[in-house]
């Protein structure tokens, strides 16, 4: 079995953007992601640790300017989060510890109703063709063909 941790060989090669999403609990501007528009099948993990978060078939399209899904896979803690005026749930990595974005309850509700609103700053993706060489071939399963 895996272990994630809190790499700090990693953090030190994120980019400015990544650093401030992750360590500071920033947020990237709506619609610069670059996992917004991804179709690919596949899974996202923590850009710090590696643990998988989430699976692109729990991906779709919010209109929020932001990657949204329907659930993680596993390694997400949700934390109270009062900061800039307003009650929120913050997520982040169960491991590693990122900022990864918030979560709301006006997701899809025939997928369970919630959105996960993240960062692909705090993300890595890995496309189902590479998860098993790269150590997530445990999580095929939760991999879908994506329209």
């Amino acid at each position: 079995m895996t272990e994630y941790t809190k790499n700090p060989d990693v953090i030190a090669t994120l980019s400015p953007e990544e650093h401030w999403v992750t360590q500071e609990s920033g947020t990237e501007r709506p619609g610069t992601g670059k996992y917004l528009n991804n179709k690919e099948p596949g899974i996202y993990v923590d850009i710090v640790s590696g643990e998988p978060l989430f699976a692109s078939g729990d991906k779709y399209e919010s209109g929020c300017g932001w990657p949204s899904f329907t659930k993680p896979i596993e390694n997400v803690t949700e934390h109270r989060d009062v900061s800039h005026g307003m009650v929120r749930v913050e997520v982040r990595s169960k491991h590693g510890d990122s900022h990864l974005g918030h979560v709301f309850n006006d997701g899809p509700p025939d997928r369970g109703g919630l959105r996960y609103c993240i960062n692909s700053a705090s993300l890595r993706f890995i496309h189902r063709d590479d998860m098993q060489a790269e150590g997530y071939g445990a999580f095929l399963n939760q991999v879908e063909d994506v329209a």
